[in-house]
């Protein structure tokens, strides 16, 4: 199978754009990783974007020949990937295989989602459709409330990490504010988040990833194509996988580890040839701040029920020996979701290029994304290595 790389980025930046489509998102994002690539729009074999609720949000559906106008690629196959949050993740996975299986050398792949348009009711029903409809949303359950209950489940088989999530909200609101695509660009502190307004308990707002516009696009080239490349260090995408489980909570047999989070970084850690221990930084999908503590110990970064006391400890910093979302995250730089995929690969690509100025952490060799969809029914983690 042949090396994938990253031959280009680009984002818009994340926030509330409620003058933009998603016609003017993708051409902003899409445009800059085609440019900053260097290569002639029309070696690109085929275009991958990750949306999960334009058509309930927007009215838009077959948004893959949307974005191939937009951009001027007419001529390529393209298409739409949904698996939920995890819809940008999937994109790239696709995109990964395609050129690993010598299918095209020349692949684009991105994310879009426009949701701030609507309201907070249109909104929460788009996304809990990402839950089993029939025997979960009809009961009331919203995604806020079905991780809490996950919460309520780790505080009882491990121990009680409500400060401990009041300081991974913390620490993704500091490195957010020195990220100037990040949509929420203000520090906080433990007492803001134990004192916010209630969600669900134990989350109160703090606790809760956004709601957000935003697109993100890469351009991935096999290995022949980067005799002279652009950027400054090479990055390749040594490692893919994807993983399933039950879409609903109920349908497993642990609350509070991930299946599908342990098969797609087992798969990923596989081809990569790495292990947990390898990785330099991680951004993770911390859709709620308890979902963080989850991953890295699914991720294999610290022992289960060691999470918390990872982060109380300083080790997910960015100062610490494993950084965790240096972006900001879901929780600060946003959620945008179909696109929080790419946009989370974008962090560590410009993390191992050594391009993310005032939260540039000092060893970036290898890094990896996570990306859940629905209740972890649905996972993508993906490991990138600097040349």
């Amino acid at each position: 199978m042949r090396d994938v790389f990253v031959a280009g980025i680009g984002e818009t930046p994340m926030g509330r754009y409620p003058e933009r489509g998603l016609h003017a998102m993708i051409e902003e994002a899409g445009s800059q990783a085609i440019r900053e690539a260097g290569i002639d729009p029309a070696r690109i074999g085929a275009a991958y974007i990750g949306n999960f609720a334009g058509q309930s949000l927007t009215g838009q559906a077959h948004l893959g020949p949307l974005m191939a106008e937009t951009l001027g690629i007419t001529d390529v196959p393209a298409l739409r990937v949904e698996g939920a949050c995890a819809s940008g993740g999937l994109a790239l996975f696709q995109a990964v295989q395609a050129i690993r299986h010598g299918i095209h050398d020349v692949v684009l792949v991105g994310g879009v989602e426009k949701m701030t348009h609507q309201t907070t009711a249109v909104v929460t029903e788009a996304l809990t459709s990402a839950m089993d409809v029939e025997f979960e949303a009809q009961s009331g359950l919203t995604f806020p409330g079905i991780f809490a209950m996950v919460a309520n489940r780790y505080f009882h088989e491990h121990r009680n990490v409500r400060r401990e999530m009041a300081q991974v909200a913390v620490q993704s609101h500091d490195n957010a504010a020195l990220n100037p695509h990040a949509q929420l660009r203000k520090r906080i502190d433990v007492d803001k988040v134990l004192s916010a307004p209630a969600i669900a308990d134990p989350f109160g707002l703090y606790d809760c990833s956004l709601v957000t516009d935003g697109a993100a696009f890469m351009v991935l080239t096999a290995d022949s194509l980067l005799d002279a490349p652009s950027a400054p260090r090479r990055i390749r995408i040594t490692g893919s996988g994807h993983g399933g489980d039950s879409l609903t909570l109920h349908g497993r047999q642990s609350q509070t580890s991930f299946k599908a989070t342990r098969q797609a970084a087992a798969a990923a850690y596989g081809q990569a040839g790495r292990s947990a221990a390898d990785i330099d930084l991680a951004e993770v999908h911390d859709c709620f701040t308890i979902t963080q503590i989850i991953n890295t110990e699914d991720l294999g970064f610290f022992e289960a029920g060691r999470g918390g006391d990872a982060v109380a400890e300083g080790r997910t910093t960015r100062e610490g020996d494993k950084p965790v979302n240096t972006s900001g995250g879901l929780k600060a730089k946003g959620h945008p979701v179909g696109a929080t995929g790419i946009s989370q690969a974008i962090e560590i690509v410009t993390q191992l290029r050594g391009q993310a100025g005032e939260r540039q952490i000092a060893q970036a060799d290898i890094g990896l994304t996570h990306n859940l969809g629905g209740t972890a029914g649905t996972c993508v983690v993906n490991i990138f290595e600097g040349e």
